[in-house]
């Protein structure tokens, strides 16, 4: 005779909305413009310990601009970064996502496309920055939470 089972938890869902990765983040979004140089870019990096900064010309999203920008266009290539502005290395166009997009579509395109940082958009406003390190807390903490509830279940203990 067969067992009568409870259904299982849920697990692992990656189809929720980006929107659910920002509510716990709860930090601004650092900007800087263009015109900066790319010294006060990597300074206020460094105060804030972030590894990009969206760069807005008024409220308009001109571009992004990271270490890596940094590493591989000032720093490889001989350049001052007292000297340079922003404009001259930031990353352009932006990719991007809504908040209503999912987190596995924010996945596949970070890692598509070998970026580590991406806005999040709202109309036209800026309103959060996703790191990679954002998607991997929210993949941990998620499976916190799914072994939590299995061992819940498997000891009898989950609601019916």
């Amino acid at each position: 005779m067969p067992f009568a089972t409870s259904p299982a938890p849920s697990a692992l869902r990656f189809d929720e909305p980006v929107r659910s990765l920002m509510r716990p983040k709860g930090s601004p979004v650092w900007s800087i413009a263009p015109e900066s140089t790319v010294y006060q870019a990597i300074e206020m990096m460094s105060d804030r310990k972030v590894g990009a900064l969206v760069v807005l010309s008024g409220s308009d999203l001109a571009g992004i601009i990271s270490e890596r920008d940094y590493a591989r266009k000032v720093i490889l290539r001989g350049r001052s970064s007292h000297e340079t502005q922003v404009r001259e290395i930031m990353s352009t166009p932006v990719l991007y996502v809504r908040p209503e997009q999912t987190v596995d579509e924010c996945m596949h395109l970070m890692t598509s496309r070998r970026i580590r940082h991406l806005p999040v958009l709202e109309g036209d406003a800026v309103v959060s920055m996703l790191s990679i390190g954002d998607l991997v807390n929210w993949i941990v903490q998620s499976q916190g939470q799914t072994i939590h509830h299995l061992t819940n279940y498997i000891a009898g203990s989950y609601p019916v």
